[in-house]
């Protein structure tokens, strides 16, 4: 088989609404009341998935789910009494951060050669909860190929599981055998630790994973406390190179000494907090980037054009690409409407190391798919949701009947 990795955007659904609804996330409840535009928002992210598959020659992509989720609505027993983030949980599009869909461990590092996907369980928050059963659906028929691919159920609900915006993976290639590291949050803070040391022990064992190749890491609860809900919102990793804020774990050179005992080969880019403080990455979404392998081996970060509109990050990225370091473009993308819920670059795909011709060719993305896409996002997505048309029964026809059309453009009716 012929490796590569394969990152697969999540298109943002035609709900995408402020609803404030991620406790710890600064963005997203910054923005909670605001008018959302799902229109733009989709078509920002397939702009970015075009530049990507310009960039790396594949591109995958995932569906946005069913919603309102009646089944969820009906198990609030929703009337007037509720609260509104109850009658708001149902419409949540949160679904386009495929970061949070699974972890996925390669088939060089698992016991049977299997690539294994466990979808995450996302038990923190309810307006996420709900997503599993949805995408565990659709990554059995995506990476439906048995003999190279294991889906896995869930981690039981005790254990918290954010899936791969918590996982990162050092190889020399990407097609090698890597070490997979796991960070995970510690309970008691003022917001929650959404990803549960247990649940990342689990996933490594129930993948098959070579215990002498995994690492596991605490994630520096000052960096929870400042909104990094994510350890993807304080480091990125890719191939030999973590990229990472100087505040992003527990025991900062405990993390790097532990990473290097099982990859020898990890080369650090550190930035510093007096080069860019600890909040403003967090604004910024500084390494809730892309860090990806060019066509001639060197490295690009994707970050959201807030990074260029910042003068300590931008002054930090420019030194960064005048340097000697293994990081040679940065390259702002505007995903302004995914940044305003919490969601950068990195959020918005899911990493799969693969033969692309192993994978349902449905969800893998070519130009005229792009073009079917971005025809149905303007045909059919709402160019505006205001904080109060959640509870209008137009709107909710108006999203089931655009997600419809773009299952129909794709050839993907049974997600229906």
């Amino acid at each position: 088989m012929s490796l590569t990795e394969v990152n697969f955007d999540g298109i943002v659904g035609p709900s995408h609404n402020y609803a404030g609804l991620s406790l710890g996330n600064m963005a997203s409840a910054s923005h909670k009341g605001d008018p959302s535009y799902p229109r733009a928002a989709a078509l920002q992210g397939v702009a970015k998935m075009r530049g990507n598959l310009a960039r790396l020659g594949v591109q995958g992509f995932l569906l946005p789910l069913p919603r309102p989720n009646s089944a969820l609505q009906s198990a609030l027993a929703l009337d007037e009494t509720a609260a509104p983030q109850l009658h708001a949980a149902p419409w949540s599009a949160s679904s386009m951060w495929t970061a949070n869909a699974a972890t996925v461990s390669p088939a060089p590092d698992t016991a049977d050669g299997k690539c294994h996907l466990t979808p995450a369980n996302l038990i923190t928050m309810l307006h996420r909860a709900q997503e599993w059963p949805d995408t565990k659906r659709m990554l059995e028929i995506a990476f439906g190929n048995r003999d190279h691919f294991t889906v896995h159920g869930i981690a039981p609900p005790t254990f918290g599981d954010e899936g791969a915006a918590n996982h990162m993976r050092f190889c020399e290639r990407h097609g090698a055998v890597g070490v997979e590291v796991f960070v995970y949050g510690r309970p008691g803070g003022r917001f929650p630790a959404r990803q549960h040391e247990q649940a990342s022990r689990l996933v490594a064992r129930a993948h098959g994973l070579d215990p002498a190749k995994c690492v596991f890491i605490e994630q520096n609860p000052a960096a929870i406390e400042a909104g990094a809900f994510h350890n993807d919102v304080v480091a990125v990793a890719n191939e030999r190179v973590l990229f990472t804020h100087a505040e992003a774990f527990a025991d900062q050179q405990g993390a790097y000494e532990a990473i290097r005992a099982a990859f020898p080969a990890l080369e650090v880019v550190e930035v510093s907090s007096s080069a860019v403080p600890l909040d403003e990455a967090i604004r910024t979404y500084l390494f809730n980037a892309q860090l990806i392998t060019k066509s001639d081996g060197s490295m690009a970060l994707i970050v959201p054009e807030e990074c260029r509109e910042s003068p300590l990050v931008w002054s930090y990225c420019e030194g960064m690409m005048a340097g000697n370091g293994p990081i040679r473009e940065v390259v702002p993308v505007d995903v302004r409407q995914s940044m305003a819920n919490g969601g950068g670059p990195a959020c918005l795909r899911l990493r799969v190391v693969c033969d692309p011709e192993t994978v349902d060719s449905r969800f893998l993305l070519d130009e005229a798919k792009a073009d079917r896409l971005e025809k149905t996002i303007r045909t059919t997505w709402p160019k505006q949701i205001d904080p109060g048309d959640l509870a209008s029964p137009s709107l909710a026809k108006s999203v089931v009947d655009a997600r419809y059309a773009l299952l129909g453009a794709l050839q993907l009716e049974q997600l229906g």
